[in-house]
């Protein structure tokens, strides 16, 4: 199994402000800890993604990942919008483990993701064979497709199936719609089931039925050669009790599928999108 989307730090409430104080999240997660809840859930792989919107966060992503053979590629952070931006790209380029780049646009405005300068940036990562993971809530969709209409060079992978609002035993109409006009562009190589745990209200009890529901919708519009796992741990730790919690969700979901698709979806995919070394 490959999970193509975690995080990592070492805590401090200062540079990771979003995260709730007295959480499992709240303290460092770092290599030892991921090699535990992997090895525990049967995971050989995975992806560390960028949970910081500075350089240095790549760095050190980087720094980690050349310790160990768990983690097969980086989701990094550069200032896209950036003059320099081809510095910093020039800087990380040469690690085989740097396979692509994000930025937080669920927190931007509309506005952001049509923004010249930030074009400017993502036209230069397919020459660099990099990928860009899309970070964004259902509402945001349209923009989104937007954004992905202008760089039909550059490979992208939808993260968190586009965070649409679990409210249990419900599809979002406006999320089914908007998936499944991005599912028509080519340049979207795969969608990460992940995250979805985390979209329940507070004051919902994560609904198995409206997981199973969304895992169906998500493998029909986009097939089984897009469809990949992800857990976002440590985030996930906010509303599931472990990280093989997921896993095993997501194993119990795919259950029904013939062999070859389960290998795409828990593996392959991933493989696939972030063009990862052997």
């Amino acid at each position: 199994m490959l999970d193509t989307h975690h995080h990592l730090w070492s805590y401090n409430a200062d540079e990771y402000p979003w995260i709730p104080a007295n959480t499992p999240l709240a303290q460092n997660q770092l290599l030892a800890e991921l090699e535990e809840v992997t090895s525990a859930a049967g995971v050989t792989g995975t992806i560390a993604v960028q949970a910081r919107q500075i350089v240095e966060e790549s760095a050190a992503l980087l720094e980690i990942a050349d310790q160990t053979e768990l983690i097969r590629g980086v989701v990094g952070w550069v200032p896209l919008i950036s003059e320099k931006v081809e510095e910093n790209l020039e800087h990380f380029s040469d690690n085989p483990k740097f396979v692509g780049l994000r930025h937080v646009l669920q927190d931007e405005a509309d506005e952001y993701f049509l923004r010249d300068d930030f074009h400017r940036g993502l036209a230069k990562l397919p020459a660099r064979n990099l990928r860009y993971d899309i970070l964004l809530y259902q509402h945001q969709i349209p923009v989104a497709t937007k954004l992905v209409d202008r760089q039909p060079e550059l490979g992208m992978i939808i993260d968190h199936i586009a965070k649409p609002k679990a409210r249990n035993g419900r599809i979002e109409a406006e999320w089914r719609s908007g998936m499944k006009e991005l599912a028509k562009r080519e340049n979207i190589l795969g969608v990460k089931f992940s995250g979805l745990a985390t979209e329940f209200p507070e004051s919902d009890n994560i609904d198995p039925a409206t997981i199973r529901a969304y895992f169906e919708e998500t493998l029909e519009i986009f097939g089984a050669e897009r469809l990949m796992f992800g857990t976002d741990w440590p985030v996930c730790l906010l509303r599931l009790g472990s990280y093989q919690e997921w896993s095993n969700t997501v194993i119990a979901l795919t259950s029904s599928l013939s062999s070859d698709e389960k290998d795409l979806i828990l593996h392959k995919n991933g493989e696939t999108a972030y063009q990862l070394k052997s």
